[in-house]
């Protein structure tokens, strides 16, 4: 089964952006599928795929209101699947690239670093003790900037506010990290950063 064309796709968008759940189980039941195929050819893993396709389809119901009839569907929600695949692959890419520097780093100092720091869940607190001293909405900035690895556009749409805004709870946290810290703890969270 093809998805609607012509004017039966103009009245499933309009349907959808009315508050439509048939409609939008309609699209599901058309698209989830390839999208699924799609997303698991590039990530190869079929439940992380799934978790994909089920935020594509999270942000199409969020977003519904913002689509024109104009849309094309199908290759929204294909644009939409591709997002959140490269999404995935730069968070790991950086997670990578963060424990790649961190244990560098031990390993040619690890005379001058305290066991505390060396270990990880204790370099978190460190941190959150640090952030949870910042305005709530500059603490959210920042850990969904750190910790869910989000960007700076995705931070503004989600709390509502200008990406300049983001960029500033992000400059005004890691100033009180450096501030807050000692020379070595600073040196070690700035890199854990990848600043």
């Amino acid at each position: 089964m093809t998805m609607a064309k012509g004017s039966d796709y103009i009245g499933l968008m309009q349907s959808l952006k009315n508050d439509d759940t048939d409609a939008f189980e309609d699209i599901y039941r058309h698209m989830a599928a390839k999208l699924l195929q799609y997303v698991n050819s590039r990530v190869r893993d079929r439940e992380l795929s799934e978790e994909i396709v089920q935020e594509v389809f999270i942000s199409l119901w969020v977003r519904r209101h913002k689509l024109g009839p104009e849309v094309a569907l199908e290759s929204y929600l294909f644009s939409a699947a591709k997002y959140q695949v490269l999404s995935y692959v730069r968070s790991e890419k950086v997670r990578h690239k963060y424990a790649e520097h961190f244990a560098l780093f031990v390993a040619q100092h690890q005379a001058t670093i305290t066991e505390d720091l060396v270990n990880m869940a204790d370099l978190k607190a460190v941190i959150d003790e640090q952030i949870s001293q910042l305005p709530p909405k500059c603490q959210q900035a920042f850990r969904l900037s750190r910790y869910a690895y989000k960007s700076i556009p995705e931070i503004a749409e989600e709390m509502g506010i200008s990406t300049r805004t983001v960029e500033n709870y992000i400059t005004q946290a890691l100033k009180h990290l450096r501030k807050a810290l000692s020379q070595s703890q600073w040196a070690l969270i700035a890199l854990w950063f990848y600043m």
